[in-house]
């Protein structure tokens, strides 16, 4: 299960006042639940949308004007978009003009909200659309040298300049350069590769690092990152998470990381700064319940 958060205002001015929403995808209908948010948590559930997804999502997330949101599943359409006001759901969108090619495990806008970057099971793996008030625009040009297998994971750097995708096949990731005409040339892979399939990928709000959570020890690994792609691998924190990494996060001042994985305390956080990993904190009290699939911060 995935959690997806919108706090108004972030990335960009909302087109009208948007009521911060916290949104929940998961393997059973209706697939998306969303929920008023506040300093006093939950709110009165949101009416569930008029046409559901089709099936288990994966992931996904709001674009920045709190206008829209897209969620990806396993079933075709693969990838299924909303309007959004303080009311709630809205419209579905039409489809995109040319499917995902396969379940789809995540979704996620640019920052400027003008593009929507979709990562799935079956070749090309990325696909990627224009997006304005209407919905899907026409589908970008595949990239000239597609990642390796299937995309579990997508991160876009904070300036819109960049897409990394965390993947199954070795060298289990691939990032690009990315404009308003879509991918250019693939960034040279990190000289120090992750050591198993990739299953989220984050940057910092600096832009100045990427991490990637993994199948195989140490489970995360991090790398400095400019508009020359990859930088040096950071050394391994001190402490490891305990099992395969699933989900990364970076704390919005991006002074702490956060990774989920699949063995207890199932959420693992470190201190962070421009020197790499700092002391593990400690497990909260209360752990959570099962597997951690994503770990997210909010402002």
């Amino acid at each position: 299960m995935s959690v997806l958060k919108l706090l108004a205002g972030v990335g960009g001015p909302p087109a009208a006042p948007i009521e911060p929403a916290l949104a929940v995808v998961g393997a059973t209908t209706p697939f998306v639940t969303a929920y008023p948010w506040s300093a006093s948590g939950f709110g009165a559930k949101y009416s569930n949308p008029a046409t559901l997804p089709t099936g288990t999502t994966r992931g996904g997330g709001f674009n920045p004007q709190g206008t829209a949101l897209a969620v990806a599943h396993n079933t075709t359409p693969f990838v299924t978009a909303y309007a959004w006001s303080e009311l709630g759901f809205g419209t579905k969108f039409a489809n995109p003009a040319t499917l995902p090619t396969g379940t789809a495990f995540s979704a996620k806008f640019s920052p400027a909200g003008t593009q929507l970057v979709v990562v799935h099971t079956t070749t090309p793996f990325v696909s990627a659309y224009g997006w304005s008030a209407s919905g899907f625009g026409t589908k970008f040009a595949n990239p000239a040298t597609l990642p390796p297998g299937t995309g579990l994971d997508i991160a876009i750097s904070p300036a819109g300049t960049e897409v990394i995708v965390a993947v199954n096949g070795s060298p289990h990731l691939a990032a690009y350069p990315w404009s308003a005409s879509g991918f250019g040339t693939k960034f040279s892979d990190p000289a120090t590769l992750p050591a198993g399939t990739c299953r989220g990928v984050g940057v910092s709000p600096a832009g100045t690092e990427v991490a990637l959570a993994h199948s195989i020890t140490p489970f995360v690994s991090a790398y400095s990152w400019s508009a020359s792609g990859f930088g040096t691998k950071f050394s391994d924190p001190a402490t490891l998470p305990a099992g395969t990494g699933l989900g990364i996060g970076f704390s919005a001042a991006g002074t702490e990381m956060a990774v989920a994985h699949a063995t207890t305390p199932f959420v693992t956080a470190y201190g962070w700064s421009a020197s790499g990993f700092g002391t593990k904190f400690a497990n909260p009290a209360t752990l959570p319940a099962g597997i951690g699939y994503d770990s997210i911060f909010t402002g």
